[in-house]
């Protein structure tokens, strides 16, 4: 029988995507708040950076839920055939 090992990530990975992430949101804040423009187009890029941050929470979401159900989907048919070579005998002769 073959065992899916879980991936885990370690906490190094996970502190330096957490960290990776609020540099470059601070960095793209601090740059728009004292960027030399008018407040309606600081307003704009405020909105669509705060788009740009949601969208990639989302798309993230989804990438996430369709590997677990990959993962789900390839247990159950790991089940299923473990399930039909235990109940299979080789040496059963049907009709006797």
């Amino acid at each position: 029988m073959t065992k899916v090992i879980p991936q885990q990530t370690t906490t190094a990975f996970a502190v330096q995507a957490a960290v990776s992430f609020s540099l470059s949101l601070g960095a793209m804040v601090v740059g728009v708040a004292y960027l030399p423009v008018g407040a309606w187009v600081r307003a704009f890029l405020a909105v669509g950076l705060l788009y740009v941050v949601t969208s990639a929470f989302t798309l993230s979401k989804v990438v996430r839920d369709r590997q677990e159900v990959g993962q789900v989907t390839s247990r159950v048919d790991q089940a299923r055939l473990d399930k039909l070579l235990a109940e299979h005998d080789p040496f059963k002769v049907d009709g006797i």
